[in-house]
């Protein structure tokens, strides 16, 4: 995974947005699985009457039925089909994919930009309604019902424990070889006018179901169901909790992920693909 173009290619920016209702995830699957990677390569080549596909790398890839705002990814297209194809790529595009997914904008990229390797963090909500009556029709397929009142303060409260670098191997599905050393930069929560409560979650990165793990750990804080410590000490023993509830996808979007200035894509490269350990922290 380069952080240049080869020879003969241009590194492209693509900025899309989905409803991953109907989508099994970001990443291309077996047969017969439809996925945001397969749907836009195939758009992509077919729209530029490409005999081969052309694979794009994605900032974050986002689990089944989860929706992206402000997903980036980036494609290496040849200098020719860029050349013929720039300035009507994006309309071409906009005709071809179905209306549950778009790219917004298309554009060459700064050299050394890798959308996966120089973002610096990524921005997820996740919305709940604890309404008696349940979620607004309109908002069922983003918003998640919890039957329970959600004390906001709590919940606050609780997330101040998570906040920085640790070890999230607790709300982290593992995966052989990938730690689980991630920063969190961001982790608060907070009630609209309509009473939609709104969980905003900022990272360097994030293992896969850690957001919906953490969501699902102070939820519990906000109902009642467990004191405030509880999140912080779960985080700290590094081992899965039963109690932990990994809550349904629907209710999560991808709101953005950022970059560092141009000139510190090829520092910022180097660094995410460091396998990272916590200060102080042996070899066994």
């Amino acid at each position: 995974m380069s952080d240049e173009a080869e020879p003969g290619f241009v590194r492209v920016r693509l900025d899309l947005s989905y409803d991953g209702k109907d989508f099994s995830g970001w990443a291309k699957q077996r047969a017969g699985q439809r996925t945001v990677q397969g749907e836009i390569e195939d758009a992509l080549r077919t729209v530029t009457r490409s005999d081969r596909t052309y694979e794009l790398t994605v900032a974050g890839r986002t689990d089944s039925g989860v929706h992206a705002r402000g997903q980036v990814a980036h494609v290496d297209l040849p200098v020719e089909v860029w050349a013929e194809h720039e300035e009507k790529l994006l309309r071409r595009l906009a005709g071809r994919l179905s209306h549950d997914v778009r790219v917004w904008k298309v554009a060459e990229a700064p050299a050394g930009f890798n959308a996966r390797f120089s973002a610096i963090w990524r921005r997820y909500a996740y919305r709940v309604v604890d309404h008696i009556g349940g979620v607004d029709p309109l908002l069922r397929g983003h918003v998640l019902w919890h039957d329970w009142p959600l004390d906001v303060e709590a919940m606050n409260a609780a997330s101040q424990a998570l906040l920085g670098e640790h070890d999230f191997a607790a709300y982290c599905k593992k995966r052989e070889g990938a730690t689980t050393i991630r920063t969190l930069q961001q982790l608060s929560w907070e009630r609209d006018a309509s009473g939609v409560v709104t969980a905003t979650v900022r990272a360097d990165a994030f293992c896969h179901n850690m957001v919906r793990s953490l969501v699902g750990a102070l939820l519990f804080v906000g109902d009642g169901h467990r004191p405030v410590e509880w999140p912080g000490k779960v985080l700290a023993a590094r081992v899965r909790d039963s109690a932990v509830h990994v809550v349904r996808p629907h209710g999560l979007t991808l709101e953005e992920v950022g970059y560092p200035a141009d000139s510190e894509l090829a520092a910022r490269n180097r660094e995410a693909r460091n396998k990272r350990t916590l200060p102080g922290a042996g070899c066994c």
